[in-house]
């Protein structure tokens, strides 16, 4: 039932967001040199890597750790950069992996690769089992304030109590959240 409302949804919004897509390539690709699209390793279902698609925010060259990891990642951002992570623009790609099955529209977020404690706290509780989400329980509850035990409790209350319901009042307090850009820190 998950995957059908996904696919569903990632199909509906396409046309909707085709323009947008288009704009948001362009102001990449007029802005800094190097590709519109950055593809990043992560963590899918059962620890599994897959490629998932962002607008490049960063410049090319940026090291591949988490943006809290990097000593000032304000002279890494493209000069778009900061408003495509503070509208959230930058992860409009992510449908591609949507659709392809990588994530569904609510999960927890994909780590990155090298997020070892991240994933391994995961791991040891039984997230790991669920496809990651272009939003979930955790981004509603603090997104990047959060600290990493905080994060994966929060994940774990998702595993435990997951619906449908759930995951449509979660879609509906992502968009709150984006639009007062809650949460955000870069």
């Amino acid at each position: 039932m998950k995957r059908a409302f996904d696919l569903l949804l990632a199909l509906l919004a396409l046309p909707v967001l085709a323009l947008p897509l288009l704009l948001v390539t362009l102001a990449v690709r007029l802005t800094s040199p190097g590709p519109a699209l950055y593809w990043s390793n992560r963590v899918g279902r059962d620890n599994a890597i897959f490629s998932m698609p962002k607008f490049r925010s960063m410049r090319t060259g940026t090291p591949a750790v988490a943006t809290h990891l990097l000593a000032n990642p304000d002279t890494y951002l493209t000069p778009i950069g900061s408003f495509l992570r503070k509208s959230s623009l930058d992860e409009l790609p992510q449908l591609w992996s949507i659709l392809k099955g990588d994530m569904g529209f609510v999960g927890p977020r994909p780590a990155l690769f090298n997020q070892q404690d991240l994933i391994a706290l995961r791991t040891a509780q039984g997230v790991h089992q669920l496809i990651p989400g272009l939003t979930g329980w955790a981004q509603i509850h603090g997104r990047d304030e959060l600290p990493i035990p905080a994060k994966v409790a929060l994940d774990v209350h998702y595993l435990q109590h997951q619906s449908l319901w759930l995951d449509c009042q979660i879609l509906a307090k992502t968009f709150s959240k984006v639009l007062r850009r809650d949460g955000i820190t870069h």
